[in-house]
């Protein structure tokens, strides 16, 4: 573009008194600082205002748009600004206007300043203005850390209800499941009766899977994490995503190499990319594509995408991108909420996304969502990357996996063999009432004497007029008055060799903080009452006969 007198004019008028000493101020002032001529074309920029737009290594050269430097939804409000002061209305000294975008290495975007802009009008002798200094401070820091602070409690808030909740429909979930097993174990069960409690028992099952879904979201399940490869993590499940894509839905893995470390548990990290996968398929009835990408990147300043905010770290990030009917603005920012649903005509729970959100935050990782209707939806999971010197530790793939969860509930419901013989005692503490009940029939059919109390301090009084020390002590963790944790200390103040099964619906780490490990062990509810009383059995030595 060529030379404009008066824009030259207009930069000798205002560096003519300092010269060289005010072009270094200007060039090393901590605010930015823009100048532009009457028609709002640039015509100095300092660093701190490149740097401010992501343009340090290609600055926006003179004479062009000075709308370049800011958001291309925020252009207009500039430009208004300046018409205003050229029809002599004066200039504003605070308007919060978010800066062009920064972009990473790879073109990865990472996000946008945000400043407070002051617009000062340049006059002629006749009043006439000329053009206008525009000052920007970056207050980027302060607008992360109140989006954050507001998008943490919120989730805090809503997490707690959940959590609260699952505590509390796990205990009834576990007397269901007990009083089935309880039921089912009987020979003389007619048959059509038989066929309805396995009819109760699975829905309790169905049940518990939900409540796991709500403690994963309000981050208090148990999770076992491991060090794992990022790529070998995500071509492992992609042999059970292409299965339940179907064929209408193309797969595409791009994934960059060499593939960073990240600490996180295999069976959880899948459930994410599952959910996500599933939720991309549901978008796509009539077919499309879902691409699954990684890449390592590095962020140098705070990370705001949309209400979640990612602090400056070295992160391998997941994008799981497809091709189908995009999100609602309006519904983005609910879209991580528990029974939130975009699609209630097709019976979704509204919890695949909340739990994403929930192991992904435990797992100290972060997610952000882009959207556009019409267009598709970008989902981006950015992990911690684990040093190398951390040893790795390799998963089964996740097909080998699926059968694992089954594996893990037990044998199914037989015959709890009622025991003649005593074989110690077991203090049993739990302020669910039918809980308490059905532990307690359970493992007196295995052949143990049980103290049952309703609470800690009732637990004590019991121990006071007991004159053989309890073999075990089985304790719920969330009860009024003592919890699980004051109960163990407090009997093992007493007997400290005595074994411990401490039982919970939120996760083994919140349930034995604080405890020493030896002989303490944690069952999750909803258990079943065949996994009580293995438990019991296997962390209590059989006494020695003769």
């Amino acid at each position: 573009m060529p030379a404009d007198p008066s824009a030259t004019c207009l930069i000798e008028r205002l560096t003519r008194s300092e010269g060289e000493a005010w072009r270094t101020l200007f060039d090393q002032a901590p605010t930015g600082i823009v100048i532009v001529d009457a028609e709002a074309r640039l015509l100095l920029a300092n660093d701190a205002a490149q740097a401010l737009a992501g343009r340090m290594v290609e600055p926006v050269p003179r004479g062009a748009p000075v709308g370049e430097l800011f958001h291309p939804e925020d252009r207009d409000k500039v430009l208004a600004e300046l018409a205003r002061m050229g029809a002599g209305l004066g200039g504003r000294s605070a308007v919060e206007l978010r800066l062009a975008e920064r972009q990473g290495e790879g073109g990865i975007p990472l996000g946008c300043s945000v400043a407070m802009v002051a617009f000062t009008p340049v006059t002629e002798a006749d009043g006439a203005v000329s053009g206008a200094v525009i000052r920007l401070t970056d207050i980027t820091r302060h607008r992360v850390m109140e989006t954050q602070l507001a998008q943490t409690q919120k989730m805090q808030a809503v997490g707690q209800l959940a959590g609260g909740i699952a505590h509390d429909f796990n205990n009834l979930l576990t007397s269901i499941i007990a009083a089935s097993d309880l039921c089912l174990a009987r020979d003389d069960m007619a048959e059509p009766l038989q066929a309805d409690l396995l009819h109760i028992r699975r829905s309790a099952e169905r049940g518990a899977a939900l409540v796991k879904q709500l403690l994963a979201f309000s981050r208090r399940q148990t999770l076992q994490p491991r060090i794992i490869r990022l790529a070998d993590a995500i071509e492992d499940v992609a042999a059970l995503l292409r299965r339940l894509l179907g064929q209408r839905v193309a797969l595409e893995l791009d994934l960059e190499l060499p593939s960073h470390m990240i600490r996180v548990d295999p069976v959880q990290f899948d459930q994410v990319v599952v959910n996500l996968a599933l939720n991309a398929r549901d978008a796509m009835p009539q077919g499309g594509r879902l691409t699954i990408r990684t890449s390592n990147i590095t962020l140098y300043r705070p990370l705001v995408r949309g209400q979640e905010v990612i602090p400056p770290g070295r992160y391998a990030m997941v994008e799981v991108s497809d091709t189908g009917n995009g999100i609602s603005p309006d519904d983005l920012p609910r879209l991580f909420e528990p029974f939130f649903t975009t699609r209630k005509e097709a019976g979704g729970t509204g919890l695949g996304l909340a739990t994403v959100y929930g192991i992904v935050r435990q797992t100290d990782g972060f997610i952000s969502v882009e959207s556009t209707p019409g267009e598709g939806t970008t989902f981006r999971i950015y992990l911690p990357i684990i040093p190398h010197e951390e040893p790795l530790q390799r998963e089964p793939p996740a097909h080998q996996r699926a059968a694992e969860p089954a594996a893990r509930m037990g044998a199914p419901p037989g015959c709890l063999e009622d025991g003649a013989a005593r074989r110690g005692t077991v203090l049993l503490v739990e302020d669910e009432d039918g809980v308490r009940r059905l532990s307690t029939r359970a493992l007196e059919n295995a052949g143990w004497r049980v103290l049952a109390a309703a609470s800690g301090e009732a637990a004590l009084q019991m121990l006071d007029a007991e004159p053989v020390p309890p073999a075990a002590l089985v304790s719920d963790v969330v009860m009024p008055g003592m919890d699980g944790t004051q109960v163990v200390k407090a009997v093992r103040a007493r007997y400290p060799k005595i074994p411990v099964v401490l039982v919970s619906g939120y996760s083994e780490s919140a349930a034995i903080d604080g405890l020493p490990d030896e002989d303490l062990h944690f069952l999750p509810k909803p258990y079943t009452l065949r996994q009580l009383v293995a438990q019991v059995d296997t962390m209590v030595a059989p006494p020695a006969s003769g």
